[in-house]
């Protein structure tokens, strides 16, 4: 039997994605620097915390400069519901200080009308972004065609079999765009997109591993694995047998011996101990008049 053909693979794939999950659509009142800073909290997570971020962004601070120069440290407790709240905060503090000194400003409505291929290679020069949020900007602010695709959703696609090693080097799914049409990009795109938050949470979970087996039956040998307890404990006594530390683990400095304080220095002597003052000798008397000589 000949292998399927990629754009049935992803046909496929769209068919079980729509019995798991409902689409999302951008919203159309942003801007594009709006739409560029949800993608940084976009990325890894799902839309509802991603949507919380970036609320509390807008209403904590006065405007994007401010954003721009509180620390990582404040962002990221703004964007605690995010499952990693610094990450996100280090994707916006310096996208926003990339855009500040590409721009002078943060507006970049101008890009709308450019053409797509001069401003795709303008926003993957900007620091802090990578594809996956240079793909959801051109998508949901620009009207292109691209599918954003972060780890998660790599690693799942990967997992399936509709992503090579090669693709995952690279960042891209090849044939991806081509197989989807436009008019089906964002719909496509947000399924997808929650597919590979939910395999960021748990790849364990059952719900996902038969989300997997459903996309492609013959991948039960490449769903992800816990690491099994029993190893670990094993690995632990003999290493505790053996007086080697298991993999993870360094081994604990020795303990001092208990009378290594009670030793002198290394190049000094022992001070001499005082004689013994003789025992049954009475005191001398203070009012006793010295003798003569």
């Amino acid at each position: 039997m000949a292998p399927e053909s990629r754009t049935n693979q992803f046909v496929h794939l769209h068919e079980v994605l729509k019995k798991h999950y409902k689409p999302v659509a951008p919203d159309p009142q942003r801007s594009v620097v709006e739409h560029l800073l949800f993608a940084c909290a976009l990325e890894d997570a799902h839309y509802e915390p991603a949507e919380e971020s970036f609320a509390g962004l807008v209403h904590t601070f006065f405007d994007w400069n401010e954003v721009r120069v509180t620390s990582i440290a404040e962002l990221a407790e703004v964007m605690t519901s995010l499952p990693n709240p610094r990450r996100a905060a280090h994707r916006v503090k310096r996208v926003l200080h990339s855009v500040f000194e590409e721009n002078f400003s943060f507006d970049l409505e101008g890009l709308r009308k450019q053409n797509l291929g001069p401003t795709i290679q303008w926003l993957e020069k900007l620091e802090g972004t990578d594809r996956f949020i240079v793909a959801y900007v051109v998508q949901a602010a620009l009207g292109g065609h691209a599918i954003a695709i972060d780890s998660g959703t790599m690693r799942a696609l990967q997992v399936t079999d509709l992503a090579s090693e090669e693709d995952v080097a690279a960042g891209v799914v090849a044939g991806l765009e081509r197989a989807v049409p436009k008019a089906k990009g964002v719909e496509f795109g947000s399924r997808l997109h929650q597919l590979g938050a939910d395999f960021s949470a748990n790849p364990y979970s059952p719900k996902m591993r038969g989300i997997l087996l459903e996309i492609n039956p013959e991948c039960g040998s490449r769903l992800p694995k816990r690491r099994d307890g029993r190893r670990a404990r094993t690995a632990a006594q003999k290493a505790e047998a053996t007086d080697t530390p298991p993999p993870g683990e360094e081994k604990p400095a020795p303990t001092a011996q208990p009378d290594a304080a009670k030793r002198p220095p290394a190049g000094k002597k022992k001070p001499p101990k005082q004689a013994d003052a003789p025992k049954n000798t009475p005191a001398p008397d203070p009012h006793a008049k010295p003798k003569p000589r």
